[in-house]
């Protein structure tokens, strides 16, 4: 039977990462934020019996008036519950324990010592040993209510880690999710295998048979286009859905001639000849590039290709004609954020990417067969479904492609330049064997001139700048730390292949302060 988690949403900055490691352990989780607690309790849910519920950490203090709380029925539902940081917190507060702000703060590296042995510890910690844990806390607990037992303690919070076994209710101090917690997935894999029962059965291969059957059941003999970009998650909904369906479905690559070297053709080779899925190629390039034309802000530019995209896309659909529904790759974080802790709008989902207000102008409803996943399940999925590495497994590429990686006005030039500079430097990294290794890699195209000397002669050229960054979800990151003799490699390749350039520079910003791109 399916059986699925849920995760009840406090604020926490790394709320997703708690969903990641649920779903690692093979147990489909949902997340909601506490307003939506209540109702997401008591609802039906097409993923089946609701095994237990996870309190996520959070910003709030539960000292103050109308802090967050959880829905007082949870704790008499007979469902196991695990607390974490806030989570732990509101349920001391809630069931008559007591939290008090103002003592020993905790936030980073801390080291737990475990002082009894308990379910959620089986297998990972045993009674006497210390290990780290990260912590980020101001307030803590001070008593703890009826029926619990301290299993954990850190020098700052005398309860880090608390259980009452007979109500199978568990709760730590620390954050389990985060990887400075060495052990923290095993930790809550226990709870959802152990403590809540769940058999982990939700794999890529059933999620898979169960898209398809959702996609049959809501086209029907319906038409379906579908706004291919060549990205991972467009190119694994592409696929998903013509497993479903086969010709009722059509692709729109709307080549807006901002794409990596190759990419186009590539796109086109295998969609046509390798699934053999319908595929309509609009090669606009000269039509965006003639819209770009003047445009240097960065907004301009991403609004001026956002817009152009949606016309270009529209146009080519009702040339098909017919079509009942449109098929994007929307993931996870893209609907948690639509019903986000704060009840603030969704964050602004790139419009050229996600085909942005078609389905009202043309009347469609949509398809989504990837809204319950997170990235890198999405490239799971990809692999199920047979598309090559080389896809599924390809850096995260912007909707407006080179346009931002291009700083000033775009030029034809400019792009074929920048196209030459990121093969030799993408090739280079794939020939280290690192390409797997960084979560990002790319060149970017300087907007100024430098004196150079080549051969005998003085030259006036470009420069550019390279950028490679580590990441696990791209809101934060750092640059990754080639080794010296692989940049002079690869800036001597770039300014002895690529006639135009004569210097090269490599980018070492962390986000934050900068961001990934430049633009």
């Amino acid at each position: 039977m399916a059986e699925r988690i849920l995760i009840i949403d406090f604020g926490s900055q790394v709320t997703q990462l708690i969903a990641r490691r649920v779903r690692e352990a093979g147990v489909y989780c949902e997340i909601v934020p506490f307003q939506k607690a209540d109702q997401a309790l008591k609802a039906d849910s097409p993923h089946g019996v609701l095994k237990g519920v996870i309190l996520s950490g959070g910003p709030a203090s539960t000292t103050e008036e109308y802090s967050p709380r959880a829905p007082q029925d949870l704790f008499n539902m007979g469902l196991p519950v695990f607390g974490i940081c806030y989570g732990e917190q509101t349920i001391c507060a809630q069931l008559g324990g007591q939290v008090e702000a103002g003592h020993h703060r905790e936030f980073g590296r801390s080291f737990l010592e475990i002082k009894e042995d308990c379910a959620l510890f089986d297998g990972v910690w045993e009674k006497g040993q210390k290990h780290q844990v990260w912590m980020s806390h101001g307030d803590r607990v001070t008593k703890l209510p009826d029926g619990f037992r301290v299993v954990g303690v850190s020098e700052g919070a005398p309860f880090a880690a608390i259980a009452d076994d007979k109500r199978r209710i568990y709760a730590v101090q620390f954050h389990p999710e985060v990887v400075h917690t060495p052990d923290g997935a095993k930790l809550l894999r226990n709870f959802v295998r152990k403590v809540a029962g769940c058999q982990g059965e939700w794999t890529m291969k059933a999620y898979r048979e169960e898209a398809i059957e959702k996609i049959r059941a809501q086209v029907g003999k319906g038409k379906v286009i579908c706004g291919l970009s060549g990205g991972v998650d467009s190119s694994v909904a592409a696929v998903l859905i013509h497993e479903a369906i086969g010709d009722q479905l059509t692709c729109v690559f709307v080549d807006h001639g901002l794409l990596r070297k190759g990419e186009g053709e590539e796109v086109v080779r295998l969609f046509r000849e390798h699934y053999n899925i319908p595929l309509v190629h609009r090669d606009a390039s000269e039509l965006f590039l003639a819209k770009l034309t003047g445009v240097s802000d960065p907004e301009k530019k991403r609004k001026t290709i956002g817009a152009l995209f949606i016309d270009v896309f529209e146009e080519e659909a009702r040339k098909i004609g017919g079509a009942e529904f449109l098929a994007q790759g929307t993931l996870y974080p893209d609907v948690i954020e639509s019903i986000s802790f704060h009840g603030g709008p969704s964050v602004t989902i790139k419009s050229h990417h996600n085909v942005g207000g078609l389905p009202e102008r043309m009347n469609m409803k949509l398809v989504e067969p990837l809204r319950e996943l997170f990235k890198d399940e999405v490239r799971d999925l990809g692999r199920e479904l047979g598309l090559p590495e080389s896809l599924v497994g390809r850096h995260p590429f912007p909707g407006p492609g080179l346009a931002i990686r291009i700083p000033g006005e775009i030029t034809r030039e400019k792009l074929d330049l920048l196209r030459e500079i990121d093969a030799v430097y993408l090739d280079e990294i794939r020939k280290a064997g690192l390409y797997d290794a960084i979560w990002q890699a790319f060149a970017v195209l300087l907007p100024v001139r430098t004196v150079g000397v080549m051969g005998d002669g003085r030259t006036y050229d470009q420069a550019c700048a390279l950028r490679a960054v580590t990441s696990t979800d791209g809101m934060t990151a750092d640059y990754y730390p080639f080794p010296h003799d692989f940049l002079g490699r690869v800036a001597t390749r770039i300014i002895n292949e690529v006639r135009g350039v004569n210097r090269v520079v490599y980018d070492i910003t962390s986000k934050p302060p900068g961001t990934i791109e430049w633009e």
